[in-house]
């Protein structure tokens, strides 16, 4: 699989390192800050105002942003008679604003307006650094708040493009207030069910990022960008030692789970539009596009397969869902959706690479799409922890299906794990609370939630992801309290006896179907494999099409009643 969204490193766009300035005016001519090269300039704005060199991203002024990600000619500002005050009454306060209005043209240090991104309608911000270095004082504030609020009025969702050293000094307290009204005006707006993405530039740091900066549904950053609240001078005085390379920059923050994706400059319009496109408003959770209607029949090569295999023991089932090369999560969401765009990060502490979540269409149907993910070799099983998540991991998860609720979209999800990890920093992380937290929250989300079991299902290390309002098993997976070995050594003292525990535990997806705990079983065709993936994925999408007909009409309440006697029947 290929998300849209991949870790980057700021060097990822170097362009033609090998253009000439000779022959060039200085005043054609700049300087890379980054790689100390001489940069031709209108190279420099042909390659979006990044170093062509060495990939370095150049702060970006109000006007060419908007020249970037809107439709030509279709910004209109907003709030530009607003006056900005002296309210501390601080020296030569009102002189510096002047100068910086007239050197920079700018009204203050944000301009925020309606635009279009490709056809579709939104609320445009940017902040400039070379306003008081983005600072945010009461105009600031105001212009975002009133933005916010015209937004949520007119049901629009707003962009912004933050850079900014933080609070206004010369502003002092009234500087402060404006973290809180701007964070007031935009929780009203997502409680009206509206989108929020926030762009991190270089820099973000102080009050806006302890405001606004931080609270999108989903966070965007350009490659490299300084993004924190202490800026890193501050740290260092006060800790007294040097910080590591990449401190605070947007793939420190990525692996951190601060920041859903970093974007290149030249795919930013693209990906915005994609976004606003998959949060346009819609009715119910069966919006398929009528050219994708089709009816699955497996193919003749899976007929004959099927037809010369047999019966799988408990233990073989147990031993077909560990395999290495059984298609995994990703390989099931590349086959049955459209556009899939990753999402990382838990917001509190870490991506975890474990759990695979993001935005895709099923059909035309937007979609929430979660799974765990094992690896498929050596190198990839140890990036993804061989699909044991962290406390962060199911933290991610549940803060993809609350922002699934709040835009109305069906949420599938893809388990196959052994469990949870055991591991002394899970425990630190609150293993134990973050799955009980994903079992509470699910049970009462209200939109449709399925859940197929495409390998092992491991204890609550699966159950945290399985609280759907149906659950689905592949033939030869497995879903149990805990492994074979482990009831074996609990129960019987010997380890060894896994294979006769296997039969006991009622494991497998026939067992599991008589004991109603899941609704269907998925046929694998002889055997989960490459040559198998395409068809067993058809199978599932035709049946997902026909779980999401079912929830026609039904409200989101009905929804999760559903759901909640499901379980409320064991």
């Amino acid at each position: 699989m290929a998300p849209l969204f991949k870790k980057k490193n700021a060097t990822n766009t170097k362009g033609n390192e090998t253009k000439s300035t000779e022959g060039k005016s200085d005043k054609d001519i700049m300087v890379c800050p980054a790689c100390k090269k001489e940069l031709v300039k209108s190279d420099v704005k042909e390659n979006k105002y990044v170093c062509y060199a060495c990939g370095n991203y150049f702060r970006v002024r109000t006007s060419n942003r908007i020249k970037m990600v809107a439709d030509a000619k279709s910004f209109s500002p907003w709030f530009e008679e607003l006056e900005t005050k002296n309210p501390l009454d601080f020296p030569d306060y009102e002189e510096k604003l002047a100068a910086t209005q007239e050197k920079t043209g700018l009204h203050e240090g944000v301009t925020i307006g309606a635009a279009k991104i490709y056809g579709e309608d939104a609320v445009v911000g940017v902040c400039d650094a070379r306003f008081l270095m983005g600072s945010m004082g009461h105009v600031v504030g105001e212009k975002i708040a009133s933005a916010v609020e015209r937004a949520t009025e007119e049901k629009l969702p707003v962009i912004l493009f933050c850079c900014s050293g933080g609070a206004r000094m010369q502003e002092g307290i009234i500087s402060l207030m404006q973290m809180a009204k701007t964070s007031a005006a935009l929780k009203k707006h997502s409680d009206a069910g509206l989108l929020y993405i926030p762009v991190l530039t270089d820099p973000t740091t102080g009050g806006v990022t302890a405001s606004f900066a931080m609270l999108g549904d989903i966070i965007l950053a350009e490659p490299g960008a300084l993004i924190g609240f202490a800026g890193p001078r501050v740290i260092e005085q006060t800790i007294g030692q040097k910080l590591p390379e990449g401190f605070q920059r947007a793939e420190f923050q990525l692996e951190h789970g601060f920041v859903d994706a970093i974007v290149e400059r030249k795919d930013l319009k693209k990906t915005l539009y994609k976004i606003l496109k998959l949060h346009r408003s819609q009715e119910g959770f069966a919006n398929f596009t009528p050219a994708t209607d089709f009816e699955y029949a497996p193919s003749e090569l899976m007929k004959e397969r099927s037809a010369k295999s047999r019966s799988l023991t408990a233990w073989e089932k147990v031993k077909a869902a560990r395999k290495t090369d059984r298609p995994a999560s990703v390989d099931y969401m590349d086959e049955i959706f459209n556009d899939f765009i990753e999402f990382h990060g838990d917001r509190y502490f870490r991506d975890d690479p474990a759990v695979v979540g993001g935005i895709a269409y099923l059909d035309g149907q937007p979609v929430t799409v979660i799974g765990v993910h094992k690896g498929k070799d050596m190198k990839d099983c140890m990036l993804h922890n061989y699909g044991m998540p962290s406390p962060e991991g199911y933290r991610k998860a549940l803060r993809l299906m609350k922002q699934a609720e709040k835009f109305g979209r069906p949420i599938i999800t893809f388990v196959n794990t052994s469990g949870a990890f055991c591991g002394m920093e899970a425990e630190e992380g609150g293993q134990g609370e973050a799955i009980a937290r994903n079992l509470y929250e699910m049970s009462a989300v209200k939109v449709p939630i399925l859940t197929l079991m495409i390998g092992e299902g491991g204890s609550g290390g699966a159950l945290a992801l399985a609280v759907g309002n149906e659950v689905w098993m592949m033939e030869n997976a497995t879903y149990s309290v805990l492994s074979p070995e482990g009831f074996a050594s609990i129960l019987w003292k010997d380890g060894k006896r896994a294979k006769e525990a296997a039969e006991v535990m009622k494991i497998t997806a026939q067992d599991l179907l008589h004991l109603n705990v899941v609704e269907k079983v998925i046929p694998e065709y002889g055997g989960a494999d490459d040559k198998a993936l395409h068809d067993i994925a058809m199978f599932m999408k035709c049946n997902m099409r026909e779980f999401l007909e079912k929830y026609k009409g039904k409200s989101g309440q009905e929804i999760a009643e559903e759901r909640y006697q499901r379980f409320r029947s064991f």
